[in-house]
């Protein structure tokens, strides 16, 4: 005897009929199609700068455009030129990256560094 009963699988929800998109569903992995997806700034994160410990990414890609894409280049450098620098290129940078200049020249000029002073707050008002 054979039975025409049908399984679960093969019922089509009436929204995959009418064209409609279904929410999903809590734990879902899926994301609307209305939000916008965070850009991630590849070259930046690959660079050597951010092999400096605690080092921001949108500082990495300041030191990126003025031209300074190895650790060694920071010797010597005083983070206050570097600023100058990056604010020719980009006038509404915030004051707050000082530190992480100031930070990453300390880095690169002392092997190894002390961490203690692996932190941009050690560096905020010196």
């Amino acid at each position: 005897m054979i039975e025409y009963g049908m399984a679960f699988d093969d019922i089509i929800p009436i929204d995959a009929l009418l064209g409609k998109q279904q929410e999903p569903m809590y734990g879902d992995n899926t994301t609307s199609s209305n939000k916008k997806k965070k850009k991630v700034d590849r070259e930046a994160m690959q660079s050597a700068i951010m092999r400096i410990p605690r080092m921001d990414v949108r500082v990495a890609r300041d030191l990126i455009d003025i031209g300074i894409r190895e650790i060694y280049e920071l010797q010597g450098r005083s983070a206050e030129s570097l600023f100058e620098e990056i604010q020719a290129l980009r006038p509404e940078t915030p004051e707050y990256r000082m530190a992480y200049l100031r930070m990453g020249i300390y880095f690169s000029e002392n092997d190894p560094p002390e961490a203690s002073q692996m932190h941009p707050s050690v560096w905020q008002d010196v």
